[in-house]
């Protein structure tokens, strides 16, 4: 299991809860154990994937933010490259899943799970892939990207339902499992739903339906999660389960 990171994401690159001091360092100190990978940014080519050229002027000219978001970008795809390997988790900011091809809002600016999964199948390297988004708020990004795509099924866990993950996994065809993996649903962040112990489960769930169904191809890149004192041990038990 390898988690891919940058200290750039240590940066505060605007005033919103994503970019807020403290956050990733409350990420990185639970999982300081494992194995860290430096990605580079990804290039235009790769954000064009999926957003327009006039989206990604617009990001470039917030040139603080440009800098970060063009690594996080690139951190989803390096985490999904290394998924052909071992099972990867992409501690990255700014998050993605409400970036559409023109549009973007709710702190983020490019969709890095969506650049990641275009990025594997312009490449040859997968001809299907599945979306799973745990994070409390619809991925809307996500879904304008795909919902004319069959080759990608996108699918956003309802309330509390960790079953309906298993459901959707079961009734699917794909290469490899991609995940938006938000921790704001938590009992003590912004949802108020979920225990720690649920995300390990989630982590367990598309653990099993990617060694089972895509020969283990598995990568996950953080979206939302915005209390510093329980995001870390969220973290933790997602990729503990996922590994």
């Amino acid at each position: 299991m390898k988690i891919v990171f940058h200290p750039k994401f240590y940066e505060v690159y605007t005033s919103d809860p994503a970019a807020e001091a403290g956050r990733m360092e409350a990420i990185v100190a639970e999982l300081k154990d494992f194995e860290f990978v430096e990605p580079k940014p990804a290039t235009k080519d790769d954000i064009l994937l999926v957003h327009t050229e006039r989206h990604y002027e617009y990001v470039r000219s917030l040139t603080k933010v440009y800098e970060v978001a063009v690594l996080a970008a690139g951190g989803a795809i390096e985490a999904a490259k290394i998924s052909f390997n071992e099972p990867a988790f992409a501690a990255i900011r700014p998050p993605g899943h409400h970036a559409s091809p023109d549009s973007c809002w709710g702190f983020c600016y490019f969709n890095n799970v969506a650049i990641a999964v275009r990025r594997l199948m312009k490449d040859g390297l997968i001809k299907k892939a599945v979306i799973v988004d745990f994070d409390l708020h619809f991925g809307d990004g996500t879904n304008n990207i795909f919902r004319e795509d069959k080759n990608v099924g996108y699918f956003h866990m309802p309330s509390d339902d960790i079953n309906s993950i298993a459901k959707f996994l079961e009734k699917n065809e794909y290469d490899i499992i991609a995940v938006s993996a938000g921790f704001d649903r938590h009992k003590d962040d912004w949802g108020g739903i979920l225990e720690t112990e649920d995300y390990k489960e989630i982590g367990k769930i598309i653990k099993e339906f990617a060694e089972e169904r895509c020969d283990g191809r598995r990568f996950a890149v953080l979206e939302g999660g915005y209390n510093h004192s329980v995001l870390g041990k969220n973290v933790r038990a997602f990729v503990e389960g996922l590994k």
